[in-house]
This record gives structure tokens, sequence and C-alpha cells, in this order.
């Protein structure tokens, strides 16, 4: 066994004979390694890993002003963690952190194909220092009794998620794509934007987030100006998390528990859910919409299976003179109905009102609706067809 006090290693132990120090381009462990306690290791030439490297209670530490990697066919466990590699430290095996660890310069990247080679914080294990250089571009996991959030991102955008009360036996990981779910780079299917339950109005469809773990939690995204927020809300209220359900293969409606910040900056927390029934997490908005004494369910989804065939809205019987209109998204009116609170059966079919044909079914998309109300300020927002 190779022990190390105060000890720092520049040097490679190489699996083959080399003929000086010069040479050598990577520490090579075939053995065992310990750090003790107080004990550190400095690494500034790739590490492949092929012994046993756990039970360390010292520090470890990975720095260049350019690349370094760790490969090898086994994981390395560490306490104390310290990335300092400028251009990046990429990992082909999982490397644990059963301590602390610190981001000082440059990514922890994990291979996004691969959601078993992760940075691993064990047992509660903090981290500092992460911002939008540095974080960790793959996947992270965790396991512990506390709440947990991932320093995740892609594209030089740190974009965390947060994980409410591991379980202390349980491991969840995450990881950022700053991509269209539409046409996701490293998923066998896509996550059509446009299938979503009927609670719902739309789906972001600028990023997205894998989190995986068995465990019942709440998740916390976090969002930015890159995020879009006020294409999909104008008040952050109507913001929900949506995760894509394995089974339904929709994006289903995962509740607003609390939310903060502003439209270029915040964070928005999920009902309780369990990570594993779904392969993707982003953000949607409800399609139910708080007015006053009215309660309107902004999106028709008219495929027979009772949920929003129609549109509509609650406590409209208050309000008897009153005159629906709706239009197309060029200005178009495709529906017109007076007293509708004695005939909410807009289908997302056309009336024939000007330029549209009656009875035409409308196309899937976003439409205007205006709700005239006789002595009251008239009603107007956002409508969503799932045809």
């Amino acid at each position: 066994m190779h022990t190390l006090r105060n000890l720092y290693y520049f040097f490679c132990i190489s699996s083959i004979v080399m003929p000086s120090l010069q040479s050598q381009t990577a520490f090579c462990n075939t053995g065992n390694v310990r750090i003790h306690t107080q004990g550190q290791i400095g690494f500034h030439i790739d590490v492949i890993n092929d012994g046993e490297v756990s039970n360390n209670l010292g520090t470890a530490g990975f720095y260049s002003s350019e690349s370094l990697s760790v490969s090898g066919n086994n994981a390395l466990e560490l306490h104390d963690v310290t990335v300092a590699v400028v251009e990046d430290l990429t990992l082909s095996v999982a490397v644990g952190v059963t301590n602390f660890q610190e981001f000082v310069a440059g990514r922890v990247v994990t291979p996004r194909m691969n959601k078993e080679v992760a940075l691993a914080y064990v047992a509660d294990a903090p981290y500092l220092g992460a911002n939008d250089d540095r974080y960790v571009d793959g996947y992270a996991s965790a396991t512990g009794m506390l709440d947990v959030t991932f320093p995740v991102g892609d594209d030089y955008r740190l974009r965390p998620v947060g994980v409410a009360n591991l379980d202390v036996h349980a491991a969840c990981s995450a990881a950022y794509f700053f991509e269209n779910p539409n046409q996701p780079n490293y998923f066998s299917t896509r996550f059509d934007t446009q299938q979503f339950d009927a609670s719902l109005f739309g789906v972001s469809i600028f990023e997205f987030w894998d989190v995986n773990g068995g465990q019942a939690t709440q998740l916390t995204l976090t969002w930015d100006a890159n995020s879009n927020i006020p294409s999909l809300v104008s008040d952050l209220e109507d913001l929900r998390v949506v995760g894509w359900h394995k089974d339904s293969q929709r994006w289903v409606n995962l509740g607003n528990v609390s939310v903060s910040g502003s439209m270029d900056q915040g964070m928005l927390t999920s009902a309780t859910l369990i990570p594993d029934a779904y392969e993707a997490f982003t953000f949607g908005t409800s399609s139910k919409v708080l007015d006053s004494d009215l309660e309107i369910f902004t999106a028709v989804s008219p495929n027979g299976d009772g949920l929003n065939d129609t549109f509509r809205i609650d406590g409209l019987a208050k309000f008897p003179d009153n005159e629906l209109l709706i239009y197309n998204r060029w200005g178009v009116l495709v529906y017109q109905q007076k007293a509708y609170h004695e005939h909410q059966n807009f289908a997302g079919t056309s009336e024939g009102r000007a330029t549209i044909s009656a009875k035409d079914k409308l196309p899937t998309g976003t439409y205007y609706y205006v709700l005239l109300l006789d002595g009251e300020k008239d009603r107007a927002g956002y409508l969503y067809i799932n045809g």
C-alpha cells in the first residue's frame, strides 16, 4: 500500500518501466492508495486508476493550467478535493467526495452518455466555489439526509437543481442540458413540448434537466435570462415544474410549491415526486388562471378524455351578460359566443365568423381570447389548443 503523509506527489507511478520521470505523463495506480489524516496529494498529470483509492482522510488536489483526466477501471473515493484545472478535469470513471470539494478553476466534465460516471458527493459532502466557469458539465450525484443542490451546468452556464431530503441509503444524480427538449442530443427519444396534460398551457423549448432517484422528493429548478421565462408567463405564480412522464409520454404538471426571483433569475420548487418516473424536467405554465371570481382553464385538448375537452371558465354564471371572442395568431376571429356560461362548448372548432370556414378544426397552437362582461372589466389572455 502507498501511504501518504503531508506529501505532494508530482510524478507518475507508471504501469510500464520508464527511463526517466520527464517521460511519464500519468499517475498510474495498480495497488492501494490511501491518504491519511492531514495528508495531501497534488495531481498535476493525468490519473489512471486500476487499483484501489478509498478510505481516505486527507486532501487531494487536481492542478493544471491545461487539461487533466481521470480514467482507468476503478472509481476513486477521496476525502477533500480541490479542482484547479483551467482547461477542465475530465472524468471517465466516477470520483467520490466524502467530506468537502472546492472549485477553484475549470469545470469537471463527465460523460453525458453514461450516468454512472459522476462527481459523487457522498454522505452530505458539501462544495464551494461553483459559478458559470466552474461546475459539473455532465452528471453529479449525491447521497445523504440533507437537501442537495447539484452544481450542474452546460454551455458555460451554472444551472443548479435542488433535491430535498435525500434518503441516506439512496443515491440521486442530475445533469443540465441547455438544448431544446424536442431535439435532445443524448437521449434516444424526443420530449415533445406539444404533448402535455390538460392542466398545462405550454412547456419550455430552451432547456431541461435529467434527475434520477427512486425516493420521493421535491425538485428546485433555477433559471436565468437565457431561460426566456417571459415567453412562458407574465406572472411567476403561473410558472410550473413539469416532467416528461415515462409511461404517458407527455409533460405532467408537477406544481409550484414556492417561487422566488425575477423574470431574469430565480428558482421554482415542485410538489413531491419520484424522479425515476420522469425522463426530463423543465418549466411550464399552468392552464388555470384565477381572475377574481373566475377560474379560466387556458388549454383545450379535444381528445375525448373528459379533461379540458372544451374551453372551460368556472364562475361565469355570475356574469350572465357575457360574450366570448377567440382570435388566431393573425387576428382572425375564429369563434364568437354570447352567454358563454350556458354554452361552454368551444372545442377547437371554428364557427366561421370571418375568413375561417365553419366547422373547420383549428390547428394546434396559441390563440387569444377576449371575454366581454357587461358592467365589469373585460378579460383577455392566451389560450392553447392541443388538437
